[in-house]
């Protein structure tokens, strides 16, 4: 199974893509279930829940085939391969367990705030003031319906890749020592709407977020980090040449379909 030439396309000029129904029903239930299980034998640590928010609800669940199959074994590994190239993907370990829970009805939700990953904060697994380019990019997998805006959706802002790309060419990645740049982006975000079982596929370097969520359904999702079989080898070098891990785009220049 491959993406269209079209939606390669959309990929390289927006930073990703939404593949509507990639994941079947029934194995969005399942993932449902055993989250849900989760939550209800093993509960949460109110002191946890910084952590938690920042890294992975759910951590029994993240390893097991339940969550992992998402990926592994479903169209969207082969719709991945068809940007990474054939044999280049890795199989995925864990999935971070992404759950945004309703905000307090008395508070401003505000308009979301948009990051890079691998960003140390304290609370991701990383020290302030440390960075690190560990994945190729993101597939996240969509276990709720997502029917409004400001429902805890998966948000992007289009091109801030490309954007970013020639941010770090000018000034250099290291400024990433100093948390995320607070930049004028090319776009406005999208607060992207969808079905269980739709998949969004993104560029490691897209500003991306989790909206507020002022529905009163909690938003469920399993996200995980594509890597590129050299993705460790290449490393930093990446955020100045953001497609070095994607033939399938570069293939679209040789083909001379221009940016």
């Amino acid at each position: 199974m491959q993406l269209t030439r079209q939606q390669k396309i959309a990929f390289r000029d927006e930073g990703y893509i939404v593949i509507p129904g990639a994941v079947s029903r029934i194995m969005v239930d399942n993932a449902l279930r055993a989250i849900n299980h989760s939550l209800g034998e093993e509960g949460m640590n109110k002191d946890d829940l910084p952590r938690l928010r920042a890294q992975s609800y759910c951590n029994e669940v993240q390893k097991t085939r339940t969550i992992t199959d998402l990926l592994n074994h479903t169209p969207v590994f082969p719709l991945v391969e068809s940007l990474l190239g054939e044999g280049n993907l890795q199989e995925v370990g864990a999935g971070q367990i992404a759950l945004r829970f309703p905000i307090d009805p008395a508070n401003d939700p505000g308009p979301p705030r948009g990051h890079l990953d691998g960003l140390g904060s304290g609370l991701n697994g990383s020290a302030k003031g440390t960075y690190n380019r560990g994945f190729t990019g993101l597939a996240v997998v969509l276990l709720s319906a997502l029917k409004a805006d400001y429902s805890g959706n998966f948000t992007v802002w289009p091109r801030s890749h490309t954007f970013f790309e020639n941010h770090f060419k000018e000034h250099g990645h290291e400024v990433l020592e100093n948390g995320m740049p607070r930049c004028e982006l090319p776009e406005d975000p999208i607060m992207l709407q969808g079905q269980p079982g739709d998949v969004v596929l993104t560029h490691h370097q897209l500003v991306h977020t989790a909206a507020p969520n002022t529905s009163p359904h909690v938003r469920y999702a399993a996200i995980f980090r594509l890597r590129h079989k050299d993705c460790t080898e290449i490393g930093r070098d990446a955020y100045t040449d953001i497609w070095r891990e994607w033939p399938g785009i570069r293939a679209l220049e040789e083909d001379g379909v221009a940016a």
